[in-house]
């Protein structure tokens, strides 16, 4: 495995950079300390990254081809989209076993394994790369309690479905609690947080009885910290996801959650079931721990993406007159705010949960 922060990314995302499908390639850019020299898209060739993404913050220059980008030097091609079903593009092949056979290691977070390709085996070995399947899943481990006193305090972002910034907004608190002193953490548990942190749990890709135990086990190897922020995913309600949910949930023995909801989302994004109130999320995402080990909620992260500046304040407002709790978006007006007003459930445990 590479040092965190020593590769140089050449991002593959021809024809999807500028959509939600490159989620990938836009979490890794904003965040990881991995630097990105160039994205693959022959829509945008030409262009910054800024330019096609506006909230990505990044001058790094859009190409044509595998050929363009390795003429900046990188050392990884990172596979930069999550495809329905998480199976390569087929008119992908070809680059991608290219850039192997040109040296480079290629990064993927698909559910298809890259290593497992004959192909692509050949070609790693004729250029001396490696490949690394960010999903591929841990050994089999059973929950065995250790996750419930380890020292950190653990906070768990929970949500009201998939894709409303739980990973972003676990990356923005650790990011004010590390501005203010604490030792924070963050482990990912999904492709893309696991390639922002270097290292974590692949949980859609763990075998449900043994999720709890492989998040348990990351949980205590990180916790050598005051603080430990544990990316969620799914929603407790999610009529096809809700089983990863439970089981990072249970895992990782939270002694907090944070609440992510994307304001301008009603129904489950593809399902169509109605997004449950955000009191009556709390109420069953804290039922749920009393059963096992309480954690209450201590705020809410609100995506406001899509809203103006007026009607996502509103939003905000609305939410923390609902619930009572903290609430803002720590995208738009950064987590310093929202980090503060939950800072006293975050305390730093001694003998006590936080």
């Amino acid at each position: 495995m590479s040092e965190l922060g020593s590769r140089r990314y050449a991002i593959l995302a021809p024809g999807m950079f500028a959509t939600r499908s490159a989620k990938t390639a836009h979490g890794v850019i904003a965040y990881a300390r991995d630097a990105t020299v160039a994205v693959i898209d022959p829509e945008y060739a030409g262009r910054r990254v800024r330019d096609a993404v506006p909230y990505l913050a990044s001058d790094a220059p859009i190409v044509a081809s595998l050929e363009a980008a390795l003429a900046l030097g990188p050392t990884s091609l990172l596979v930069g989209v999550a495809p329905p079903g998480g199976a390569l593009p087929a008119g992908w092949r070809a680059t991608i076993a290219r850039a192997l056979e040109s040296g480079l290691e290629v990064v993927s977070g698909l559910h298809q394994f890259l290593a497992d390709d004959a192909e692509f085996a050949t070609a790693a070995a004729r250029g001396r790369a490696r490949i690394w399947d960010v999903r591929t899943p841990p050994a089999p481990r059973l929950f065995g309690g250790q996750a419930q006193s380890v020292a950190a305090c653990v906070v768990l972002t929970v949500g009201s479905d998939c894709a409303v910034g739980k990973m972003t907004a676990s990356l923005e608190l650790t990011r004010a609690a590390r501005e203010r002193g604490r030792e924070a953490r963050f482990l990912g548990t999904g492709q893309t947080g696991i390639m922002i942190a270097g290292s974590g749990v692949p949980a859609d890709r763990t075998i449900c009885d043994f999720t709890s135990g492989a998040i348990e086990e990351a949980v205590v190897a990180n916790a050598e910290g005051d603080l430990l922020f544990v990316e969620g995913q799914g929603a407790i309600n999610h009529p096809a996801f809700a089983a990863v949910t439970a089981g990072i949930l249970y895992g990782a023995a939270p002694d907090a959650l944070v609440l992510v909801h994307l304001a301008t989302r009603t129904h489950m994004e593809g399902f169509g079931t109605p997004l449950l109130a955000l009191p009556r999320l709390i109420e069953l995402y804290e039922a749920l721990c009393d059963a096992v080990k309480p954690a209450p909620v201590a705020g809410i992260a609100l995506n406001t993406y899509g809203l103006d500046a007026a009607a996502a304040r509103d939003a905000i407002e609305r939410a923390h007159a609902e619930t009572g709790l903290p609430c803002d978006d720590v995208v738009r007006h950064g987590p310093g705010a929202l980090y503060a007003a939950m800072a006293p459930r975050f305390a730093a445990k001694t003998v006590a949960r936080c």
